[in-house]
Formats: structure tokens, sequence, C-alpha cells
């Protein structure tokens, strides 16, 4: 018997481990390696990493970190989630394995919905972005090139339009855009191209540019990805009959994390809040806290 399972071995899970550790609490990690820290190459806005550092190196470190508190870590899919005694879960893996924990942290994050190039996959977080928030500066002046679908692309691509106005939109899947959106595009000279991408050009981790379908080059020296549609992986919550927004997000206690279904808290990227790793690391600390505070 866990005192707290953690689904999720990205940021915020990895930060609740470290915290649950150190209050000598028994910790069972159940982590898929399939979250968004695992494929990002280079967070910029993270402190003390001026240099940047990847997702895959963070996560390396917060495990080494949380084992060193007794932290124990399961590789595989929490499939399925239920209360059977009171102040009691369960969780089966999609490979037959059951876990049983006293408190439960939701860790699950969110996956962006990146286009079919496997050669895009060096560049994220590099010279290819998904959240302005984050990687915003990254392309100040640069020539860049927004890969999306319909809606969500031409915002992204205005939204741009603070750090650089040498934009491209490729509206991949050739979804409508509004004509608000069309109209506000030609305003700011940005421009729209509605084809589909045939193949997407990089020299390792430096995105190089796109090629149309029709066999147009568009040279470019950063991307951004905007198709929408994004997975919140919060299915195991719904399992519990934990609250989600209409976009599957969890909503959370503000102070304490926790969700509306006692001793089941949640972090990270899906709760409703702004996707950001440093938010992830407070998320993680703060549940952390009051499950401590809820196991005294």
């Amino acid at each position: 018997m866990y005192d707290c399972m953690i689904i999720g071995g990205g940021i915020a899970g990895l930060q609740a481990a470290i915290q649950l550790g150190r209050y000598k609490h028994k910790v069972l990690v159940i982590d898929a390696n399939d979250g968004r820290s695992s494929i990002c190459k280079g967070y910029h806005n993270v402190l003390g990493y001026p240099d940047g550092i990847s997702g895959e190196e963070l996560r390396k470190i917060g495990r080494k970190q949380a084992e060193q508190y007794g932290v124990e870590f399961f590789a595989g899919k929490a499939d399925q989630a239920k209360a059977i005694n009171e102040g009691e879960f369960n969780i089966m893996t999609d490979t037959g394995e059951s876990f049983t924990g006293k408190r439960l942290l939701l860790a699950t994050g969110v996956m962006d919905r990146i286009p079919n190039f496997p050669e895009i996959y060096p560049c994220l977080g590099m010279t290819v972005y998904v959240c302005p928030d984050c990687d915003g500066y990254e392309v100040k002046d640069q020539e860049t090139i927004v890969l999306g679908s319909g809606n969500p692309g031409a915002n992204m691509a205005l939204t741009l339009l603070y750090w650089t106005n040498k934009l491209t939109f490729i509206n991949h899947e050739q979804k409508p855009v509004d004509d608000k959106l069309q109209q506000k595009l030609k305003d700011h000279s940005i421009r729209y191209i509605d084809e589909p991408i045939q193949n997407i050009v990089v020299d390792g981790e430096n995105f190089k540019g796109a090629i149309l379908k029709n066999g147009e080059k568009l040279p470019g020296s950063r991307g951004f990805i905007a198709f929408g549609g994004n997975e919140v992986k919060s299915g195991l919550a719904q399992q519990l009959g934990v609250q989600t927004l209409e976009n599957r997000h969890i909503p959370i206690d503000p102070r304490t994390k926790m969700t509306n279904v006692q001793n089941v808290w949640a972090a990270g990227d899906v709760a409703a809040h702004s996707e950001q790793v440093t938010i992830a690391m407070g998320d993680g600390s703060q549940s952390a806290i009051w499950i401590h505070k809820s196991l005294m």
C-alpha cells in the first residue's frame, strides 16, 4: 500500500515525488514516458538553465533526485483507476499490474497534435516550437513558418507578430479560416498558404523550411506548430468522477491543487491553467504539501 501514487513522471509528477519523498512517504510514480517533456529538446525559460535544458535531461535529473528519497518508479501506462475502500485507490496498468494507494495525484499532462513528419522531432524546443509564452522569444526577428491548421494556425501567426514580422502560415490541413482572421493576416502582411506540406526540411536540430505538395519550397529558420485539438490526458480523472471542463482540463483548488474528488489531486498541464514547465513544478510541490497534510 502506497501513501501516494503519482500518475505521470513528467515535470509536475517528478517535483511532487521529490517533495513527498522528502516527507518520507511511500510513493510510486507510474510513467508511460509519452508526454510533452519526453520529446522537448530544449526549455529556455527555466531558472538556472540560461542555455536551456532538454525535457529528457530534466526528467533524468528529477528521477535520480526522487529515487534518493526512496520513491519507486513503474514504467507503463495507467489504464484504469477506481476508488476501492474509503480513502484507497486502485490503479491497473495496460499490462495487468495492479497498485493500491491512499492518495492519488494525476500528472498525466497534455500532448500536442504534431504533424506526421518524423524529421521534425529533433527540432522540437530547439528551432520548432508549440508554445508562444514559452518560446516566442526564440523566433525574435527570424523567418518563421507556422505549420498549422485553420483558425488555430492563423491565431498563432498573429500572436507571433509580437516577436517577428517575418511570418508565413501554411494551412496544412486546409481547414476553414474565418474571414476576419484572413483579413488580419493580410493587414499584417503575413503570407497565408492554403496548401498541404509534402516535406519538412531540416538539418539535424535546425529547421530549414518546408516543401509544399505543389513543389514550392519555403525557406525558414524557425517553425511553430499550431494544429489545435491537443490531447488532454484526463481519462483516468473521468473514471474517478473528477470534474473536467469542456476542453477536458481539470479544475483544481487554487491553494491545495485537489480536485472535486476527495484525496485526488491534479498537477501540471492537465490542470486548468497556463501550460508551463515552471508552473508544473510549482503545482507538483504545492500538491505534495497538501497530500502530506492529508496523510498526517
